[in-house]
């Protein structure tokens, strides 16, 4: 996915990439707001294009090799790059959201999965064990560590619950462009890949299966889903080094705020 040499970024530059984080963030707790039964996909996407152009920023996914959309909606057992359309979506369904933006000449990429209503608890579960491989793959996103550190972590807590990591798809460096090196798979051994330095951007996105790993291209040639069409999720953090430690560039905040008044503290990381 990245290709060429690592880009490492200034101060001034995160402190950029953070700011389009952080309307990221209240972008997708817009979407967040609307993700109720009977809400279509393709009126998440038109809420989430509208906001980001009205606070000066662009879509960093719409024209992107072709996508049409400014929000990828994976919808159950859609891993990622699901394109946002009629589908109706009801109580008991799981959404991967992915989205981008532009401003001021870098990007910020995040994603999280939203349970639509009711979900089973065996799903919950799935997303809530994602949510924490994020959070320590986020972890190990310091000087000094290698890529294979990050991967390696996801990999070792998923498995340990008895999940699958998907393994075709990985995240990768963030900056001017949106995909830059290196690339960041969900799995791996420790110590390998590239060594993490100061000013180095990633987005480190964990895609963890119910079922087998094992995915397939849609007819659409953008939906990747499970072959065995278990549910999957998927979480993203755009993720520097900064000072030697993780400094997380995008943000959960304002969607968990938005969860919190929905459906109380429970459901809320």
């Amino acid at each position: 996915m990245g290709k060429g040499p690592i880009v490492y970024k200034s101060l001034s530059e995160l402190q950029i990439i953070q700011q389009n984080g952080d309307l990221l963030g209240r972008v997708l707790a817009e979407v967040a707001k609307r993700m109720v039964p009977g809400v279509k996909t393709i009126d998440l996407d038109t809420i989430a294009y509208e906001y980001i152009l009205d606070h000066g920023a662009k879509p960093s996914f719409k024209g992107l090799y072709g996508c049409p959309s400014t929000l990828l909606t994976s919808v159950n057992e859609a891993v990622v790059h699901g394109l946002p359309n009629d589908t109706v979506l009801k109580e008991g369904d799981i959404v991967s959201v992915d989205c981008g933006v532009f401003k001021d000449g870098f990007h910020a990429d995040s994603a999280y999965t939203f349970a639509v209503g009711e979900i089973k608890p065996e799903t919950q579960a799935l997303m809530d064990a994602t949510l924490q491989s994020l959070l320590l793959g986020v972890a190990q996103v310091r000087a000094g560590n290698r890529v294979g550190d990050v991967s390696n972590v996801i990999q070792t807590y998923v498995e340990s619950l008895g999940y699958s990591v998907v393994r075709e798809l990985v995240g990768h460096g963030v900056g001017a462009k949106l995909h830059e090196s290196p690339d960041v798979p969900n799995f791996g051994k420790r110590g390998i890949g590239p060594l993490l330095q100061e000013g180095v951007v990633i987005a480190v996105e964990p895609m963890v299966n119910l079922g087998r790993r094992n995915v397939v291209t849609e007819r659409d040639n953008w939906t990747i889903r499970t072959v065995d069409r278990k549910v999957s999720a998927h979480y993203e953090h755009t993720v520097a080094v900064h000072d030697g430690k993780p400094m997380v560039l995008t943000t959960f905040k304002f969607i968990e705020e938005v969860l919190k008044t929905t459906y109380g503290e429970a459901i809320v990381h």
